[in-house]
């Protein structure tokens, strides 16, 4: 898979990870969420992309100190060569000490259409970062700069984040709530599982508010409620 469709794109950002989260452990998909991987501003926008990945190896004084002559341009380069539409995931083996990318570099994948930056290390320059408007999750804020802890080492080859394996191409959503990956062989058939489980839900919810009990609604659904619910959406879902 190259691209999400905007319907798609749209649908996995409404729908939401905790939906999502529901509908793969029924597939059998358990270790698809990162695991202390927070979004960057709790306000900041949902996150649907493919996925694009950049691995941190831990530097070394004599490769990354301030007098090497050797220093990595793989991190420059992953700015430039994520794909329009794409996340960049980082590999920062859940090491914040140092920060894994800062607002220059989250504004240039801003500019040049990404969608997302990943990590489970930290961000520095936060305010700069959430300014650039592109949705950045992390472990939390870390000032200090990439080459005290991190040296990028390759681009686009499966890596490590938030304790799941992620593949290039991948398909990646965040909101409040989490970070996750979808396997893209079975996204448009997760997202349409998922958006009918959504509708359900805003059903039901409905229903608990208007004073109705939780038995045959949620989480297993009567027959009695799969008929309202049915009716509920002839409707107009009110």
């Amino acid at each position: 898979m190259t691209s999400l469709s905007s319907d798609l794109r749209e649908t996995l950002a409404k729908v939401g990870t905790s939906t999502l989260t529901g509908v793969l452990n029924r597939r059998g998909l358990r270790s698809m969420t990162l695991y202390d991987v927070w979004p960057m501003r709790p306000e900041q926008p949902r996150m649907v992309g493919l996925a694009f990945t950049m691995r941190f190896i831990p530097s070394r004084e004599d490769m990354d100190g301030p007098t090497s002559s050797n220093r990595s341009m793989v991190q420059p380069q992953a700015m430039e060569e994520c794909p329009p539409g794409y996340v960049l995931m980082i590999d920062s083996r859940g090491d914040s000490r140092a920060a894994s990318a800062g607002d220059l570099y989250v504004g240039r994948l801003k500019a040049r259409g990404a969608a997302g930056i990943v990590t489970d290390g930290g961000f520095r320059d936060t305010d700069g970062v959430f300014k650039t408007g592109l949705p950045a999750y992390h472990r939390r804020p870390s000032s200090p700069p990439s080459p005290i802890a991190h040296r990028p080492v390759d681009l686009n080859l499966p890596i490590a984040c938030g304790g799941v394996a992620i593949y290039p191409g991948d398909v990646i959503v965040g909101d409040r709530d989490a970070v996750l990956v979808i396997p893209p062989g079975i996204v448009e058939a997760v997202a349409e599982e998922a958006l009918n489980t959504y509708h359900y839900e805003e059903f039901a919810e409905a229903e608990v508010a208007r004073g109705r009990s939780l038995k045959g609604l949620f989480p297993v659904a009567s027959d009695e409620a799969k008929r309202d619910y049915e009716a509920w959406k002839k409707n107009g879902k009110r």
